[in-house]
């Protein structure tokens, strides 16, 4: 697979990255090395993990990145992997309350460490933002986790564009690293914002598109195939997933089953290569509960769509 240079950083990762929150959850202990032997057997070296995965529900707490350490373990590929890893999540009962204290998020950070069985974490994100904490001081806590040896490089995942403005603006006065990513939910259909369960979830909007264009920074968006709403939505299964069954998105899925009629493309390598076009770099992550899934997704990798086809699926936006 084709690798791609995170700008600022000397990370060079696969152009899909493996999303890991079912592991040892949706996909038993088995299937999750199964599921990683063959992500890497196809190129992939970038895994996507959190401390919060999977602990909505009743079973062993952080399991996902507890699963990848028994595997990191068990094969010993620390070395063939860049592993990506999010803490200051808020407590799952109380979401309206963040959790981005630097007390709070080094807890995390020693857990994510530990359950990893690492000693460093390749690339570590804010699982959300906490507006009313001021960003130099995140970032201050940050460069400490840094200089420390703990993690190579940070970024923010669910923040607004003026957040991350404000952030960066911080390091750089202060000659600091500052993000070298950003997480956001995105993918060629877009959520209705108002129709979201979780509401400190931040999609991609014009205002932080505009930021990753003029400034370069790494876009590695999440939900990058909207829970396969295009293929539910085009085999009559949309009502799915309520938030996508929008008039956009049934206008941006017959944009793409023209597109595919014209190219020969599947419907995931166009909802892929859609984010993999983008004028900036975009690193999209995919969640895979089957290795046929998995090679679905892996087909996109070095699909390139042309502007006017880009233009031809941006309707509504």
């Amino acid at each position: 697979m084709r690798l791609v240079a995170i700008p600022n950083t000397d990370l060079a990762v696969s152009a899909i990255c493996l999303g890991t929150a079912n592991l040892g959850s949706g996909v038993d202990a088995e299937a999750s090395f199964a599921l990683l032997d063959a992500y890497l057997e196809r190129g992939g070296n970038f895994l996507d993990t959190a401390q919060v995965y999977a602990n909505w529900l009743p079973i062993e707490e952080s399991v996902s990145e507890k699963t990848i350490g028994r595997w990191l373990k068990s094969r010993g590929h620390r070395e063939r992997v860049v592993l990506a890893t999010k803490g200051g999540h808020p407590n799952l009962k109380t979401m309206h309350v963040p959790r981005l204290s630097p007390k709070e998020v080094a807890s995390d950070l020693e857990g994510s460490l530990r359950r990893l069985g690492v000693e460093r974490i390749d690339l570590y994100w804010l699982h959300r933002d906490d507006p009313a904490r001021p960003a130099g001081e995140v970032i201050e806590m940050l460069h400490g986790f840094t200089a420390a040896g703990k993690i190579r490089y940070y970024g923010c995942s669910n923040w607004r564009a003026a957040r991350i403005v404000e952030a960066q603006a911080y390091a750089k006065a202060h000659g600091l690293a500052g993000f070298v990513g950003d997480q956001m939910m995105w993918s060629l259909a877009a959520p209705e914002p108002a129709a979201l369960s979780d509401k400190t979830m931040v999609p991609m909007d014009q205002a932080l598109w505009r930021y990753h264009r003029e400034t370069g920074l790494a876009a590695i968006p999440y939900s990058s195939q909207a829970g396969g709403w295009l293929q539910k939505a085009a085999a009559g299964g949309a009502r799915a997933r309520p938030a996508y069954d929008t008039a956009d998105n049934h206008a941006r899925l017959a944009a793409a089953q023209r597109l595919a009629a014209e190219t020969g493309w599947t419907l995931t390598q166009i909802a892929l290569g859609y984010l993999l076009s983008q004028p900036f770099v975009t690193v999209p992550i995919v969640g895979c509960k089957s290795l046929a899934q998995l090679d679905d997704s892996l087909s996109a990798a070095e699909v390139r769509l042309t502007g006017d086809q880009v233009r031809s699926l941006n309707l509504g936006r």
